[in-house]
C-alpha cells in the first residue's frame, strides 16, 4: 500500500516523531477564512514564529473590503518570511503626490483603490525564504521562486526565479515535458492517485508519469474541487 497523503482538511499536516503536530506548517485552506483568498488543498505554509491569524502574515495588506483578490493553486509550498503585497498597497501614481489624501478620509476611504489587479499563484509552486510577491504577479504551474526573490509580471510554467526584480534563472524541463506536466494535472487527481505515483512524482521522468497515467486511467481522475 502507498503512503497516504495527510487529509486536505488536516490544520497540521506534519506529525514530529514524539507524534505531536508541528505548529509552524499549516494546510492554508484549513486555517484561512478570507473573502479576498481562494487557496488550494494541500497548498502549505511554514513559519518559524507561527502566528494565530495566516492571512495576515502572508498577505497583510490584503483586506476583506479589498478588489483585488490572492489566488493560491494547489500543493504549493510557501517557506517563512514570504509576503504577498496585494494591490490595496498601492498608491495613485498619476498626480503630483503619491500621499493618499483619500485614505485619511472617512468619507472617501471605503471603495478607493488605484490598483485592483489579482494576483495569482499556480499549482505546485515552490516560494522559498522570504521571496516577496508583487501585486498583480502571475505565477505559473511548478514555478520554484528563490528566497529573497522579488516577483513582479508573468512567470511562465516550471520556471526557476530568482533576484530583485526576480528573473528566470533556468526552465526545469522541456516545452515538450512541461506541455505534458500541464496536460496530466496531477494536482487535480484523486488523493489515492497521487499516493500511488508519488515516486514517480519524487523523480524526474515525464515519460514514466504519463504511461502511470495512461495504465491507470479509470482511478487517475480529477478531484472535487
Amino acid at each position: 500500500m502507498p503512503a497516504q497523503i495527510p487529509p486536505a482538511h488536516v490544520a497540521h499536516p506534519i506529525t514530529l516523531p514524539d507524534g505531536t503536530p508541528h505548529a509552524g506548517t499549516v494546510y492554508l485552506k484549513t486555517v484561512i477564512d478570507h473573502p479576498r483568498m481562494d487557496i488550494g488543498d494541500f497548498t502549505y505554509a511554514s513559519d518559524f514564529d507561527p502566528p494565530e491569524d495566516w492571512a495576515a502574515r502572508l498577505a497583510p495588506y490584503l483586506f476583506p473590503f479589498s478588489q483585488e483578490k490572492l489566488t493560491i493553486g494547489k500543493f504549493c509550498q510557501i517557506a517563512h518570511g514570504v509576503r504577498f503585497i496585494g494591490s490595496s498597497a498601492n498608491h495613485a501614481t498619476d498626480g503630483l503626490t503619491t500621499f493618499p489624501f483619500t485614505v485619511f478620509d472617512p468619507d472617501t476611504m471605503i471603495g478607493y483603490q488605484p490598483d485592483t489587479r489579482d494576483t495569482v499563484i499556480g499549482n505546485d509552486v515552490w516560494l522559498g525564504y522570504g521571496a516577496t510577491v508583487l501585486p498583480g504577479a502571475r505565477i505559473g504551474n511548478g514555478v520554484i521562486v528563490g528566497a529573497g526573490a522579488v516577483v513582479r509580471g508573468t512567470v511562465p510554467d516550471y520556471a526557476i526565479v530568482t533576484g530583485n526584480p526576480a528573473q528566470v534563472h533556468r526552465m526545469r524541463f522541456s516545452d515538450e515535458d512541461i506541455a505534458s506536466l500541464n496536460a496530466l494535472a496531477w494536482w487535480d487527481w484523486q488523493p489515492q492517485a497521487i499516493a500511488a505515483a508519488r515516486p514517480l512524482l519524487e523523480a524526474g521522468d515525464v515519460s514514466a508519469l504519463s504511461r502511470h497515467a495512461q495504465k491507470h486511467a479509470a482511478t487517475v481522475s480529477s478531484s472535487p474541487s
